[in-house]
């Protein structure tokens, strides 16, 4: 899409942003696209950050599997915009290696390059966007390493990031200058 179907609001902010803009920003700069987005309806901007901020900040799952989700969820619902945000924010600062920042994108989970519960995550991200559900197999591959508030987690994550896709995908947002691309020919 070449240009926004709705705009980003510019300054002066209002809502959510302008009470908090340290949450809504993902580096130094001005608020992410998506959150000056949002901004048009404050009140669903409020309620979509509480949720996504109680995903990143505090949650039960160790970060690197959290952003493993999130990646192969966004890659997999095609939304460059939120997987090269989190690439650029979260995954470069957990040092993730570039091939499994690739195969995010476009590896399956018996790929060597995931390890065991790496390559759980990634099929726990594939089921649930392609059937909307976890078969019984996984479901007990998963409880073996994960609490069941961890999985409820994982399964929110998912589902929350798929939102985000819809979201950036529908709405045709913009790249951040900063967010990373998906690996050539992707």
């Amino acid at each position: 899409m070449e240009t926004p179907r709705i705009a980003p609001l510019a300054p002066p902010y209002s809502g959510e942003i302008a009470e908090t803009p340290e949450k809504m920003m993902a580096s130094r700069g001005e608020p992410l696209k998506l959150f000056r987005t949002l901004d048009h309806h404050p009140r669903l901007l409020k309620r979509f950050s509480v949720l996504g901020g109680g995903l990143l900040r505090g949650g039960l799952v160790e970060p690197a599997e959290r952003e493993i989700v999130i990646h192969r969820t966004c890659a997999r619902c095609r939304s460059e915009y939120e997987w090269g945000v989190h690439l650029a924010v979260f995954a470069r600062s957990l040092e993730f290696s570039e091939d499994l920042i690739a195969a995010t994108v476009t590896a399956g989970a018996d790929d060597p390059v995931w390890g065991e519960r790496q390559g759980l995550l990634i099929r726990l991200a594939d089921e649930l966007h392609e059937t909307a559900t976890i078969s019984g197999g996984l479901w007990e591959a998963l409880e073996r390493h994960w609490e069941p508030p961890q999985l409820i987690e994982l399964i929110i994550t998912a589902g929350f990031y798929h939102l985000v896709s819809y979201v950036t995908n529908a709405l045709g947002i913009e790249l951040e200058d900063y967010g990373a691309r998906f690996p050539a020919g992707e």
